[in-house]
């Protein structure tokens, strides 16, 4: 089997208010641009991250303010564009109540019970 690894985020907007990214995402996309094959499924509330249109711009806690905001759209479509497919729990959209129109363009559905299929694609899988 080839070196591809499969990182699950589940646990959204970790770190996004005093970071500008998401610790997985940008780790993701340093792995990848040190040769890793690395994907990504989000699932649980993090099928969030998949939504087009999420602007944190404004966003202010009493005097302060987020002046770098997460770029949840634009980090996940040019993980896309490096080679990376991006999965999410389809189950788990549905219960939020997402329809596949609201989704970034790329991104591959998978139901729960594809899941272990799914992982069995990847020498390792990692959940955060």
């Amino acid at each position: 089997m080839a070196d591809r690894y499969l990182a699950i985020l589940e646990t959204a907007y970790r770190a996004t208010l005093e970071e500008q990214d998401d610790p997985v995402i940008w780790l993701s996309h340093a792995l990848r641009g040190a040769g890793a094959d690395i994907h990504l499924l989000l699932r649980g509330a993090a099928v969030n991250y998949g939504v087009r249109g999420q602007d944190a711009s404004g966003l202010s806690f009493g005097k302060r303010a987020q002046t770098q905001p997460p770029r949840l759209e634009q980090d996940l479509t040019t993980l896309l564009a490096k080679g990376g497919d991006i999965y999410y729990v389809q189950d788990d959209a549905v219960a939020r109540g997402l329809r596949k129109d609201e989704l970034i363009e790329g991104l591959k559905p998978v139901s729960n019970a594809d899941l272990p299929q799914l992982f069995g694609n990847f020498r390792e899988v990692w959940h955060w």
